[in-house]
């Protein structure tokens, strides 16, 4: 029986995203189903005569390597909370109201955990939802891993690479500021595979005087040079996390981290007289090319959403337990998030190679 699906990315841009759009599209067809892209989020489902788009074989024709989506995207659109005139309002029924109006059988949401607790409000609400999970941070729990996760690791451990001969070159140490938001997972796999000597992460609160003492250990080796790989969420033993937008500036719908990059080295600057410079990568870590991993993950998710739809399976996330695709509900998908547990593998193997986490 034909159906017509819609799908939307929401949230941050992704690695994997347009490969995911394409899995879903090319699966739809193959079905015999009509595909419609829903532009900027759940924003353009407030607007479906101008925002809410056919699509077909020729939409998404060369796009599995290309970073980004094709559909567009924003955090800032959350139907429930819509800024409206300088007014926030409940705009959920208009959105419910054209999805009807549109005829359509399912809404697969692509996002991370912001974009799939609407997605979720709105299956409550009765709409026929799935979601597919996305985000470079690797945070949700439901899932073993994320798509665009893999590809930000690999542009982190880049940028960590390039950093070495110029640290070294001039003696220098080098904070490197990475992304993730409250969970460590980029910063610790980065840092480990980029050869950074501190590593600091939110899951470990850490004290200056500790990163201190490695660097000037290293020094005292006659290693004159030191990376310091710390994510955005990471913070002192004692204090809060910094960052550099409020909730609400901007019309966000959570606080931006940042600053505790220049913080850190401002820190081993003043105790240890070092020359420190700092970096923060930002936005590179999620844009570019995703890596073969991402886009087969992502190719595998929308495969695996079409067939939760065939088989009228709503209300659910898919998600990774290897070696399969599964579904999982979504109210289960979004009730943790994922951090980096402190006595895992990975962490006991870095602090084995003598890698500090500043504790």
């Amino acid at each position: 029986m034909s159906k017509k699906i819609a799908l939307l990315t929401g949230g941050g841009d992704c690695p994997g995203l347009n490969a995911v759009i394409r899995a879903v599209v090319k699966s739809s067809l193959t079905n015999g189903w009509k595909v419609y892209g829903v532009l900027q989020g759940f924003s353009g489902l407030l607007d479906p005569e101008n925002k809410v788009i056919p699509m077909g074989e020729e939409s998404v024709r060369g796009i599995l390597h290309i970073g980004g989506t094709i559909l567009g995207t924003t955090n800032r659109a959350n139907p429930f909370e819509y800024v409206e005139n300088d007014e926030k309002k409940d705009v959920s029924s208009r959105v419910k109201e054209n999805f009807h109006q549109l005829g359509l059988d399912a809404l697969i949401c692509i996002g991370g955990d912001g974009t799939l607790s609407i997605a979720n409000k709105f299956s409550q609400m009765g709409l026929p939802v799935i979601g597919i999970p996305k985000t470079i941070d690797n945070d949700l729990a439901s899932t073993v891993i994320t798509f665009g996760f893999d590809t930000a690791v690999n542009n982190a451990t880049d940028a960590l690479d390039k950093l070495h001969s110029t640290a070294e070159s001039h003696e220098r140490v080098i904070v490197v500021e990475l992304m993730g938001r409250y969970a460590g997972w980029i910063t610790l796999n980065a840092g480990i595979s980029g050869g950074a000597d501190v590593i600091l992460i939110p899951e470990i609160p850490f004290c200056m005087d500790r990163v201190c003492e490695k660097i000037e250990k290293r020094y005292n080796n006659g290693r004159k040079f030191a990376i310091v790989a710390v994510a955005e969420g990471a913070k002192p033993k004692g204090h809060d996390e910094l960052f550099s937008k409020g909730k609400g500036e901007d019309g966000r719908q959570e606080v931006v981290l940042g600053g505790i990059g220049e913080w850190v080295a401002t820190q081993i600057r003043e105790k240890t007289v070092r020359d420190t410079r700092t970096l923060t990568l930002g936005h590179l870590q999620r844009g570019g090319t995703p890596t073969a991993f991402d886009r087969l993950l992502s190719t595998r998710f929308g495969a695996a959403a079409v067939r939760m739809i065939a088989e009228q399976n709503f209300g659910i996330m898919v998600a990774l337990n290897p070696p399969d695709i599964i579904p999982v509900p979504l109210e289960e998908a979004i009730k943790n998030s994922k951090q980096v547990p402190v006595d895992s593998d990975i962490v006991i193997s870095a602090r084995q190679l003598g890698l500090s986490f500043g504790d």
